[in-house]
């Protein structure tokens, strides 16, 4: 089988690109009998797994992306050299041949479900993309949560349920190492901790307004803000915050194993990767209310109500000052989330491809 993969979002440090990048190394290594061939614009350094072919377009991402949204070419599988199949792992305007099935991956539906979060231009590319089509289109769609399966169906989407499949993701390699720190342990110097894109939908006013609120009820822990975005002014200035910017993968896995908990505050969640990872460390988290932390932690965690901050702010006091309930938490977590591994993903991804050939 010759997967050809619209490789656009590698490099770009974004939750599509840690995803993609994990994803494409797990289904190398475990069929390497199988051809993956990762497309990429000419104008993005990235690189590729081993045992994964990169094909570079001649010309750059902004003519490529505006030529397949608006005349339907080249195609996917033409740049790619040919192919059997076609890998979507976001919706994207992209451009595939009638004869070259192909899987599309969603993440969320954040787009329809909170457009306000987005700016005009992010609205405009995710309308040239025509996710609708690209889905009704596609032999199978795959889905990060059971959560994010529900949504589309319920919004009534052009996808029969019966081409719909839940293939979660899973913590990157690099930070499933050091233990939870002893309950009995000193905690000066620790922190809670946010990673995640700095927008609307994270639910960064919400934390915002939490922050003060907490320091006043008695949080001495500092907030340790690991992301980008336009909302960092709402977090600039904040007594206690201090905003860190995008960290490689080393110093992310060295940021979840010293931190006291996780903050995730989201609105809207198609799978939650931070929780996750910090859950291999035994660091517990304190999330929003959302179905899709129910899927992955279970009880595993501090929740508080969507848009409330001064429940988050309860909840961060309450879990910086009790080792011993961050110690209980932290190891049901890490409990939780040990059969989420990106083998496993890949193995699940490869039986979406092989039902997506048979249906051609």
């Amino acid at each position: 089988m010759r997967v050809a993969i619209d490789a656009r979002h590698l490099g770009q440090g974004r939750g599509i690109a840690r995803y993609l990048e994990q994803m494409l190394a797990a289904l190398a290594d475990r069929f390497p009998d199988d051809e993956w061939v990762a497309v990429v614009p000419r104008d993005r350094e990235v690189a590729v797994p081993l045992g994964v072919e990169l094909r570079r377009t001649r010309l750059p991402s902004k003519p490529i992306f505006a030529s397949a949204a608006l005349l339907g070419r080249p195609r996917l599988e033409k740049l790619a050299a040919g192919a059997d199949l076609c890998w979507l792992p976001a919706p994207a305007p992209v451009a595939c041949g009638r004869k070259t099935p192909y899987v599309l991956t969603i993440h969320d539906l954040s787009f329809e479900l909170a457009p306000d979060d987005f700016t005009d231009y992010e609205l405009r590319w995710h309308r040239a993309a025509r996710p609708r089509r690209l889905a009704e289109r596609a032999a199978e769609v795959v889905v990060d949560s059971e959560a994010t399966q529900r949504q589309l169906l319920a919004a009534d989407w052009p996808v029969d349920a019966s081409r719909v499949t839940v293939v979660r993701a899973a913590p990157t390699g690099i930070v499933s190492g050091p233990a939870e720190a002893d309950p009995s342990a000193d905690d000066a110097g620790r922190f809670l901790l946010y990673v995640g894109a700095l927008e609307p939908r994270k639910g960064i006013e919400t934390l915002a307004a939490a922050m003060p609120l907490a320091r006043q009820a008695g949080l001495r822990a500092p907030l340790v803000v690991v992301g980008e975005g336009r909302m960092s002014a709402a977090l600039e200035g904040l007594p206690g915050v201090r905003l860190v910017g995008r960290q490689s993968d080393a110093e992310l896995a060295a940021l979840y194993a010293g931190a006291l908990a996780l903050v995730m505050p989201s609105t809207l969640e198609g799978f939650g990767l931070p929780p996750v990872e910090a859950a291999t460390h035994a660091v517990p988290s304190v999330v929003s209310d959302l179905e899709v932390f129910d899927e992955t932690l279970g009880a595993a965690k501090l929740s508080f109500a969507v848009n409330d901050p001064t429940a988050l702010a309860k909840a961060m006091v309450l879990i910086s000052g009790d080792a011993r309930l961050r110690s209980k938490l932290g190891e049901e977590a890490r409990e939780a989330v040990k059969t989420l591994t990106w083998a496993a993903s890949a193995r699940q991804l490869h039986a979406v491809f092989t039902a997506a050939l048979e249906r051609r």
